[in-house]
């Protein structure tokens, strides 16, 4: 699981910077200023959750592996998923429909960092 989840922060950040990059070189001219912001937002909140799976790998060494680390590292990358992913493909295809995605992305998020502070809390070491 430790390995595991730092893999996917690691791939998830490189992704991430090809994603911002591809963006403000290519997309910005192309989508607009209001677009872009929101695409930007998609890239900073990819960036923060690949950085906690990173972090989260580092934590389970620290304090040893656990089912709650196990679910806040899958809550992460879904929540990449449905938060980065829906901005990415609204911003770029203006189909606002999208939109009622982000908030599923949020809320898995969210729940990612309440079982990565469980999982702090309620360790023994």
């Amino acid at each position: 699981m430790r390995q595991g989840f730092m893999k996917w922060g690691i791939i998830l950040m490189a992704l991430s910077v090809m994603i911002g990059a591809f963006g403000a070189h290519l997309l910005e001219p192309r989508i607009g200023e209001a677009a872009i912001g929101v695409y930007e937002t998609g890239v900073q909140y990819h960036m923060i959750h690949g950085l906690a799976l990173i972090l989260l790998g580092l934590t389970a060494g620290q304090i040893g592996e656990s089912r709650k680390l196990y679910w806040a590292g899958c809550l992460f990358i879904v929540g990449i998923m449905l938060f980065s992913g829906s901005l990415y493909v609204l911003s770029i295809s203006g189909i606002k429909v999208l939109g009622a995605i982000t908030p599923l992305g949020g809320v898995a998020f969210i729940a990612g960092w309440i079982y990565f502070l469980l999982a702090i809390v309620q360790s023994k070491k």
